[in-house]
């Protein structure tokens, strides 16, 4: 049966925890033609560096290829339905990422695929980030369970809910400080212990990890200047991270807007693990390409 990777919920923490040492493993031994020959279709509905680069270097170290599908390269554009199109790559390709808007977008491509689909990025989720995310932590800690994730900003957004989702299975206190009108829906927080709250010093007291994104996501720019208003409190800076524990990380899933959301003392400085986030992507995603694909 073809599996498919739409969220964070499409995985058992057991399975979760398996892909992140087979990502340390790929790290540690980046060449492996663990999937020659194949052929991962990549649809783009929005721009992107991190998810473009660090799945096309994957497949080409995997053995195979990845092959980019800009809205100007395929029909979705002219009005072909997303089932047709997923039929027709399924005759084609191996496996399909998409990174596109609506959630309910890349369902409907799953449920027409006879390959693998990978969320590359919707409006809901972002799980391949949070993947990549926890695999660094765990780098940097030694462990998952039990320690806090203080997330700032937009409580809401695509990250913040893959993080929720992903951290829950995985035994990471995950606290969201974020303006009222910003907090997560209430179906994400189902099944998790996720606190909410709009005091970010209360959000980051004694956390191993605070995380933020940009105040600003893809499709709310007409409502840039009140968000940038509401989240002003919420900027992670010196301030604010001495509060967290001496030890604590920094993390951006980028790009970042220095002065906005995050100082540069911070994102430049000695806590920030951004680099590596942005590295593990790569071959957090070589591991789920090989457990899907192979």
């Amino acid at each position: 049966m073809v599996r498919h990777f739409l969220s964070d919920d499409d995985f058992t923490k057991e399975e979760t925890e398996r892909l992140i040492r087979l990502a340390m493993d790929l790290k540690a031994r980046p060449i492996q033609p663990l999937l020659p020959n194949q052929t991962l279709a990549m649809i783009f509905a929005k721009p992107s560096t991190r998810t473009r680069v660090s799945f096309e270097v994957g497949m080409t170290q995997l053995g195979g290829q990845g092959l980019y599908l800009g809205m100007n390269d395929i029909q979705l554009k002219r009005g072909e339905s997303i089932a047709d199109t997923a039929r027709t790559l399924s005759r084609y390709v191996n496996g399909i990422m998409a990174r596109l808007f609506a959630h309910a977008d890349i369902v409907e491509l799953a449920k027409n695929s006879e390959v693998p689909v990978i969320n590359g990025l919707t409006d809901t989720y972002h799980p391949c980030q949070a993947l990549a995310d926890y695999m660094t932590v765990y780098e940097r800690k030694g462990r998952l369970a039990g320690l806090k994730l203080a997330f700032l900003g937009d409580g809401g957004n695509n990250v913040a809910n893959s993080l929720i989702r992903c951290g829950a299975k995985l035994g990471v206190d995950v606290v969201i400080g974020a303006p009222k009108a910003f907090w997560p829906k209430k179906e994400m927080l189902k099944g998790t212990k996720t606190k909410v709250t709009d005091k970010p010093k209360e959000a980051v007291k004694g956390a191993d990890v605070i995380y933020t994104d940009v105040w600003v996501s893809m499709g709310d720019e007409a409502e840039a200047a009140k968000r940038k208003e509401m989240m002003k409190p919420y900027q992670v800076n010196g301030a604010l991270m001495k509060l967290a524990k001496k030890d604590a990380i920094f993390m951006h899933c980028l790009p970042a807007h220095r002065g906005e959301e995050v100082t540069a003392e911070v994102i430049d400085g000695p806590h920030s693990v951004v680099f590596d986030q942005a590295e593990n992507r790569l071959h957090a995603q070589k591991a789920l390409m090989v457990t899907l694909m192979r």
